[in-house]
């Protein structure tokens, strides 16, 4: 082998290590796959009414504030409309009853428009209704956000696109003929951001917010 051939050689073999290195780097966080290992181990049954989407999903106790054991708490915090696509499997495949889906604002972070945060709903209804058509699908609006706490100020700068997004949200469920439900309005103050009594950071809800949530929801359940 000569030395010209040997550099080419050890070349593409160092480019190769390196787009294999650069392939296996996660999609998501830690986290999210901590979750996601462990909803894939959970069973969901016909009788099931699942909660998906982000931290505001995650973090509430569902089971606990509808006292009811088939109602299934499938957030995870950071999560994003593509992530809750990635991993609908192990949801659908059980033919639960009622999906209560609310996903979208950490895709704003991103610079996503409010197009493509809808697009990437409509996709998750897409496949609910394909794999599992008995499913009862309920799309919520985005919350309010409110920049008064001065946290989370990549998603609370936003808060004045959160009304479009929810209109793009709208329209698509409209299109897919499944159930639009506005938490957006009941937790709105007058400015356009979230009312401070449901929250301390500006992004996620304090207990009064998760039991308004639940008087919003509960006609659906």
């Amino acid at each position: 082998m000569t030395k010209k051939t040997f550099l080419l050689l050890f070349t593409w073999l160092t480019a190769v290590t390196l787009y294999a290195q650069q392939d296996k780097s996660p999609k998501y966080s830690t986290y999210y796959y901590q979750r996601a290992s462990l909803f894939e181990s959970l069973p969901v049954t016909s009788e099931d009414i699942i909660f998906i989407g982000n931290s505001i999903t995650d973090g509430g106790e569902w089971h606990e504030l509808f006292n009811n054991p088939h109602v299934k708490n499938r957030g995870i915090s950071g999560d994003t409309t593509q992530g809750v696509f990635d991993r609908l499997d192990a949801i659908v495949n059980g033919q639960p009853a009622k999906i209560f889906l609310m996903i979208g604002i950490n895709n704003v972070p991103q610079n996503e428009p409010a197009d493509t945060i809808a697009a990437g709903i409509r996709l998750i209804v897409q496949k609910i209704k394909q794999v599992s058509p008995e499913t009862q699908i309920y799309v919520q609006s985005l919350l309010p956000v409110t920049t008064y706490y001065n946290k989370f100020y990549e998603h609370t700068c936003h808060w004045k696109e959160i009304p479009e997004i929810n209109q793009k949200i709208k329209t698509v469920t409209e299109k897919e003929q499944v159930q639009y439900i506005d938490l957006f309005s009941h937790f709105v103050d007058a400015e356009g951001q979230m009312q401070k009594q449901y929250t301390n950071d500006g992004l996620h809800l304090l207990d009064k917010g998760y039991l308004l949530w639940k008087e919003i929801i509960t006609p659906y359940l």
